[in-house]
C-alpha cells in the first residue's frame, strides 16, 4: 500500500505521484483538505527520521506571519503543520512501513 500526501497545484507532487503509480496501487491524500493530526505527523516524523523543521516550508510567507522560527523546539514546529498543513513540505509518500519526502521526486523510489 502506497500512500501520498499530496498537492495536486505542485509540480514536485504531481511528479511524485507519477511515480508512485508505476509502482503500485496508491491511496492520494490531499492533506491541505484532510490534514494530518499531531500524532499522524510525529509518526510521519519518526519514519522520515528528520527534524521537524526538515518536514515545513520555512519559506512559506504563513510561517513568518506565525512568528515561527527554524529554531522552535519540535513541539511547536508540529502544532503549527497540525493546524496549517499549507507548512508541510510535499509530498511526503508512506510505503512498506517507510516514509521518504518526494524532493525530488526520485527519492520515494527507495521505499516503494
Amino acid at each position: 500500500m502506497i500512500t501520498i500526501w499530496h498537492n495536486p497545484r505542485c509540480s514536485k507532487s504531481r511528479q511524485t505521484l507519477a511515480l508512485a503509480e508505476g509502482k503500485g496501487d496508491v491511496t492520494v491524500r490531499r492533506y491541505l483538505e484532510n490534514a494530518p493530526n499531531l500524532q499522524e505527523l510525529t509518526d510521519v516524523q519518526a519514519l522520515l527520521g528528520v527534524s521537524a523543521i526538515d518536514m515545513m516550508r520555512p519559506k512559506d510567507a504563513l510561517f513568518k506571519e506565525l512568528g515561527l522560527s527554524k529554531t522552535d523546539d519540535e513541539a511547536t514546529l508540529l502544532t503549527a503543520m497540525a493546524e496549517h498543513p499549507k507548512l508541510i513540505e510535499r509530498p511526503i509518500v508512506l510505503a512498506n512501513g517507510k516514509a521518504a519526502l518526494g524532493r525530488p521526486p526520485e527519492a520515494v523510489l527507495d521505499i516503494l
